[in-house]
């Protein structure tokens, strides 16, 4: 085992400062929806809006190092060893089976990874901005659009919610699955792994 340095310094950025900024919007947007108190309901409308617009800057930053760097090809689906991962995930890690598929620098999502971050990145987000704003701009009686029957817009922007809490809960989960039960969460806040020798060969 060696340690390789797998995740850059804007990868360790966007990686936390997304995650703060999805916990903030859960917590703020069950607040909105009365799940429970926190803030108080006029607070969590602000803090809910300023972070949806941080989130959305930030997401335009990221697309646009991916574009420059290469690194959009991290999370374009492929069809190999997809059953496998998910057979691992299920049975093998339970059974001390070896990983499926090697983590390298030029290659560090598995295939159900790269599936579940594309499937993120091209519909949940968007969704969720899209239909955030609209009733962030359309919805408020003292904001410069009126526009009624926001019901279908509602309930998309609650079904992301949940897409995205169910996508937390699972990524705890994931974190755990690495060389160690730390090893994965150190990566990210190093920016380092250990990887086996013939893992770092691209």
């Amino acid at each position: 085992m060696e340690k390789v340095k797998i995740y850059s310094r804007f990868e360790r950025f966007w990686h936390w400062t997304q995650m703060a900024l999805i916990l903030l919007l859960m917590i703020t947007g069950f607040e909105i929806h009365s799940t429970f108190e926190a803030f108080g309901f006029e607070t969590s409308v602000r803090l809910h809006s300023a972070a949806g617009w941080a989130f959305l800057i930030l997401t335009i930053f990221a697309i646009f190092w991916m574009l420059v760097t290469g690194q959009s090809k991290q999370f374009v689906p492929v069809r190999n060893n997809v059953k496998q991962q998910a057979m691992y995930y299920m049975v093998g890690i339970f059974k001390k089976a070896p990983h499926p598929v090697k983590k390298t620098v030029d290659s560090k999502l598995n295939p159900l990874q790269r599936i579940i971050y594309f499937g993120l990145i091209i519909l949940v987000f968007p969704v969720q901005l899209i239909t955030g704003f609209l009733y962030l701009f359309f919805h408020y009686p003292d904001k410069p659009f009126a526009l009624e029957g926001l019901e279908a817009v509602a309930v998309l922007h609650t079904l992301g919610a949940f897409l995205l809490v169910a996508f937390v809960i699972a990524h705890l989960y994931l974190i755990t699955t690495g060389h160690t039960v730390t090893s994965n969460l150190q990566a990210m806040i190093t920016g380092y792994e250990e990887l086996e020798e013939e893992e770092k060969e691209v």
